[in-house]
């Protein structure tokens, strides 16, 4: 293949798709329909025509046949009068106008027959053009989907999916840290508040055993009272002495166990 060729090509191959990508279904499919409702007002009209010559052919047809049997019967009136030259005449005439008729009789035919291919081709080609309009609004709807779904698409690719999921995530943790907070601190809250109430029994037990320690300290010492001797201050002191050393060491041992 020469460099001219290749070239030649190369520019055709080109100016193809150059004009694929340019071509529109929708322009492409209504000129189309155009082009042929175009074909059909012809085509209507060669039938009309071919009509009207097919009416003047019958017409000549039906004169020619009227001359000559017009004709015939002057033939035959000539010969009622006895003048066979007259007669032979008329013959010659009939003849003629026989022969006229028997080929317009040739000619009518054809031009009908032509008429009637006419006439198919016409409303073949209306049943087409109907068919196109139809395909065409069909491939229309079509078409117009199919750009929807393609801008649908682009819009679709031009969202960062995974940066919006990676939100969303972030978003669901902090909500999910937000709500264990809250449930630690209703943890902590009740915790403090039950821990509030276990003081608040355990000292109400201990002021209890303390008054009824109390109580029972004076009674034991309103019974032992009179058992005392008023005079023996030794004795008494001695006792003090050694109740306050049972308290110190109490109070060390409470001392050391906190």
């Amino acid at each position: 293949m020469g460099l001219l060729d290749r070239i030649g090509m190369v520019l055709k191959s080109n100016i193809n798709a150059m004009v694929s990508s340019a071509e529109d279904p929708e322009k492409i499919l209504e000129q189309s329909i155009i082009d042929m409702q175009e074909d059909m007002v012809q085509l209507r009209q060669a039938v009309a025509q071919s009509m009207a010559a097919l009416k003047r052919q019958e017409q000549q047809l039906n004169q020619a046949q009227t001359q000559s049997n017009e004709w015939e019967r002057r033939a035959m009136l000539a010969l009622q009068k006895g003048d066979e030259n007259l007669a032979r005449e008329a013959l010659n005439r009939k003849k003629g106008y026989a022969d006229t008729a028997g080929s317009l009789k040739a000619s009518v035919d054809q031009q009908a027959g032509q008429v009637d291919t006419l006439k198919k081709n016409l409303v073949a080609l209306e049943g087409k053009i109907s068919e196109a309009k139809t395909k065409k609004d069909m491939l229309k709807a079509r078409m117009q989907s199919a750009k929807a779904q393609e801008n649908l698409n682009n819009m679709l690719g031009k969202i960062n999916t995974s940066g919006a999921s990676a939100t969303f995530e972030r978003m669901e943790e902090k909500v999910m840290m937000a709500e264990a907070k809250a449930g630690a601190s209703a943890e902590l809250s009740s915790d403090g508040l039950e821990q509030q109430f276990a003081q608040l029994e355990a000292s109400s037990g201990v002021d209890d055993e303390l008054a009824a320690l109390k109580m029972k300290m004076l009674e034991s010492s309103s019974q032992e009272a009179p058992a005392l001797e008023p005079a023996d201050d030794v004795g008494k002191k001695s006792v003090g002495n050694m109740i306050d050393a049972e308290l110190d060491a109490l109070r060390q041992e409470l001392d050391q166990d906190k």
